[in-house]
């Protein structure tokens, strides 16, 4: 049968135990503080009753005994002078009697036997002490001594013995104060064994009730749950003990076969990953032959294809130098017509192999100036910007971690492009500036032409994407897209911003050097308004103008036709025409 505790929780167990072993710990408590004020009341007795007593009895018989004394002294002298001790005793009694009948309260024996020492006293006084006194003065020595016979002296006797039984009585009273504290101490000390020994047996029993229902039940889980934990998976977690244990093996069970199904479920999973992997090494194994195939494509078509290409061209060229105006029109037009068709198609694939070859051949990033890039670009534009009475400016441009062919293509491209795409009748005007935006260069190409209609923003970075016939304005639509492939390959973005006032601003993002992010952090704190002596904020004036420059607000759009004398420092200008 199981016992009736078996049920209980263990708080419940704790606190029934601590409850029965604080019951006995108070009562406990309460009998020796009750032993100890008893034994507080008996030591006072002691202290400051029964041993004033004994003292003061003490005194009271030497003071009879000075006035016995001095009654003898003057009948043999006649003296007056030889009373003075016997009136001194008798103030000395007065006194002591008065001083010991405060202390009398829980005696009531020993003031029975003050009394009987009172009375006798007196009784000695009237009939020896005053009568000697009395007969002395008036008959002489003589007659006085004659009263001092033997039974004067045995009537004195009887004070004395009555004073003996007052010290008796008091010595007694003074023994049974003393026993009692001595008994109230053993008392005390035999309480606070019996307590030390309910600790020490509450102790033990704690002890061994925690050990069998928290320190077994709890190993026991844990030696189960270890056996899961090495992978077994399947071991079903049972748990004895208080409630609370069983509830958190039934916990830990739910949780192993939670653990047991995702198991399942990711080996499955695996095991569709897996497959999944197969098919995707099978997949790259088809791009990598593919991508053999486009390489020889490209070789093909860098080669073998330019060669005919070439020729076509050349022998056209030849037949319109050499036959030029010897056949009729139309021959000359035909003519012009395939050498103009031949020199498409070799830019054409000459683009396209460009735009192949961005992040397959790399030469490596490297620090790279875009100053000394857009000197490049400007020798590169040159001819066309003569064509067109065209304007190149630039503000400082930064210094970046790329590929400087890459980047001089990047830009070449956005150059061309702002010449190209002119107003008529406006000479063309190219501005390119950077500016630090959080960890990244935004650099910006405005012009002032044709503009971009804000719909086709996001189609012109498209390969073979036009938005005006070839005859309006030649190309293969393939720059913005090799801009694009540039740009992302440099871990940036490029983007038409369609706010400007006028012309076209395309921006776009490059990386920046964490020598130049610091840089920014501390130029910008140094920027921070400074606290005057009055405490109202003073702005600082001491941040460089270039780096005003290149991290002015993005509210202040950077315009085509901005020059020189514009007042920004750093500035280059490239005019041609």
């Amino acid at each position: 049968m199981k016992p009736v505790f078996d049920g209980w929780s263990l708080r419940r167990r704790v606190i029934t135990l601590l409850t029965v072993v604080g019951v006995l710990l108070i009562g406990l408590a309460a009998a020796e503080a009750a032993m100890a004020a008893r034994n507080r009341t008996q030591i006072d007795a002691v202290l400051n009753q029964t041993g004033p007593l004994r003292v003061q009895s003490q005194e009271l018989l030497n003071a009879l005994l000075d006035q016995e004394t001095a009654i003898r002294g003057y009948a043999v002298s006649g003296d007056p002078a030889d009373l003075n001790p016997y009136r001194e005793g008798l103030k000395q009694e007065e006194a002591v009697v008065r001083s010991m009948r405060t202390l009398l309260h829980d005696y009531p024996q020993i003031g029975q036997e003050l009394r009987i020492v009172e009375e006798r006293t007196a009784q000695w006084r009237q009939s020896v002490a005053e009568p000697v006194i009395t007969t002395t003065e008036r008959d002489g020595t003589s007659a006085g001594q004659a009263l001092v016979t033997e039974e004067a002296r045995q009537q004195f006797d009887q004070v004395r013995s009555a004073v003996d039984d007052l010290q008796e009585e008091i010595l007694s009273a003074r023994e049974q104060a003393a026993s009692n504290v001595r008994t109230g101490s053993n008392v005390l000390v035999v309480l606070l064994i019996i307590a030390a020994l309910v600790v020490v047996v509450a102790g033990v029993l704690l002890l061994l009730s925690l050990d069998r229902t928290v320190i077994r039940p709890l190993i026991g889980l844990v030696d189960q749950v270890r056996e899961v934990a090495e992978g077994d998976y399947q071991h079903r977690i049972a748990t004895t003990g208080p409630p609370e244990f069983v509830r958190l093996g039934e916990d830990v069970d739910a949780m192993r076969q939670k653990i047991a199904a995702d198991l399942a479920e990711v080996r499955a999973a695996r095991e569709r990953i897996e497959w999944v992997n197969s098919q995707l090494q099978k997949q790259a194994e088809e791009l990598t032959r593919s991508n053999r195939d486009l390489e020889q494509f490209a070789y093909v078509a860098s080669h073998d294809l330019q060669e005919p290409l070439r020729k076509v061209a050349s022998f056209c060229q030849l037949l319109q130098r050499r036959y030029a105006g010897q056949l009729d029109e139309r021959a000359d037009q035909y003519i012009a017509f395939a050498v103009d068709g031949a020199q498409r198609m070799q830019r054409l694939i000459n683009d396209l192999l460009a735009f192949s070859r961005i992040g397959r051949l790399t030469t490596g990033f490297v620090e790279v100036d875009l100053n000394k890039v857009m000197g490049d670009v400007a020798g590169q534009t040159e001819a066309a910007r003569q064509y067109a009475d065209a304007e190149l400016t630039w503000t400082e441009l930064p210094v970046i971690s790329g590929e400087e062919p890459l980047l001089t293509n990047l830009l070449a491209n956005l150059v061309s492009n702002s010449i190209k795409f002119r107003r008529p009748d406006v000479p063309p005007k190219v501005h390119v500036s950077a500016r630090l935006v959080g960890v990244e260069w935004e650099i910006t190409c405005q012009d002032n032409g044709i503009g971009i209609e804000p719909e086709f923003a996001d189609k012109i970075f498209v390969i073979f994407q036009r938005l005006h016939s070839k005859d309006a304005y030649p190309g293969t639509g393939i720059g913005l897209a090799i801009v694009k492939k540039i740009v992302e390959y440099h871990g940036g973005r490029v983007w038409v911003d369609t706010d400007v006032p006028e012309g076209t601003a395309i921006r776009f993002t490059l990386p920046a050097l964490p020598g130049d992010v610091e840089a920014a952090a501390a130029a910008e704190a140094a920027e921070q308004p400074s606290v005057s002596s009055e405490g109202d904020p003073t702005p600082s004036t001491e941040a460089p103008a270039a780096l005003t420059e290149q991290t002015g607000g993005s509210d202040q759009p950077d315009r085509a036709d901005a020059g020189p004398e514009s007042g920004r420092t750093g500035d280059m200008r490239e005019t041609v025409g």
